[in-house]
């Protein structure tokens, strides 16, 4: 048991981001007209706009949330705020946005199984996608209960002290994990199974969503009149917004 808890935690972590990040530079210089959501909005909008914007406003909260309260060392809050205080905080706010993704993710999986338009132009890897987002949407949502058994933020100092020591390359990461209830240990492996198949799957485009933040920064573009022979009313050059 020791053993295969040292290679999910302590050596799966590494390879599910390694082929994360490899995988998605090669998908994008090798497929770069598959790098798209594959939207079904024009088959059938429908449950589309509800359940694509719960989903997208849970899994972004707590993908921000994971990452800022798991990789924010202790002593930074502790003198404004106790363990405890900050994992009922988690608590409370990854409930309610774990509730408003995994309503959005239920209304989308329904909405691609149940309609035969949609079904048919849906890809194995798309469904087997949306079935393991629902699963850790409801893994996440089960750790509650089990984190208000230890309110005193023991456990969650420990899921925080091994994602610092992954992410650090600090020995004895897996060690810390030995004794935490399986719904976490579920959830994790889960979610790292997720990094792991993320290039393969339409998840890619997530990418691009972050890449659209360079806009903000771009310079302004100059644009010029390609027209012959003709006077155009407006200045020849014009300063054009980069939206």
């Amino acid at each position: 048991m020791a053993y295969i808890n040292q290679f999910i935690f302590g050596f799966y972590p590494y390879i599910a981001l390694t082929i994360f990040l490899l995988g998605s530079l090669l998908r994008f210089d090798r497929d770069q007209y598959t790098w798209k959501s594959d939207s079904s909005q024009l088959l059938r909008t429908g449950q589309l706009r509800w359940g694509s914007n719960l989903f997208h406003i849970g899994i972004l909260f707590l993908f921000f949330g994971h990452s800022a309260g798991m990789l924010t060392p202790h002593f930074v809050y502790e003198h404004f705020m106790t363990a405890g205080a900050k994992q009922v905080l988690a608590m409370v706010s990854g409930g309610l946005f774990g509730v408003l993704g995994f309503i959005g993710i239920s209304l989308l999986l329904h909405r691609r199984l149940t309609d035969p338009r949609i079904r048919a132009n849906s890809r194995a890897s798309d469904i087997v996608l949306l079935w393991l987002l629902w699963a850790q949407f409801a893994l996440g949502l089960a750790t509650i209960p089990v984190s208000a058994q230890h309110l005193d933020g023991s456990e969650m100092l420990k899921l925080a002290e091994w994602a610092q020591r992954i992410v650090t390359f600090r020995a004895g990461a897996a060690d810390l994990l030995l004794d935490i209830s399986p719904v976490f240990k579920a959830h994790m492996f889960l979610g790292m199974s997720i990094f792991l198949i993320f290039p393969f799957t339409r998840l890619v485009h997530v990418w691009s969503g972050f890449g659209t933040l360079a806009y903000v920064l771009r310079p302004y573009q100059v644009v010029r009149s390609r027209r012959v022979g003709m006077t155009p009313r407006a200045p020849a050059s014009q300063v054009g917004s980069p939206f």
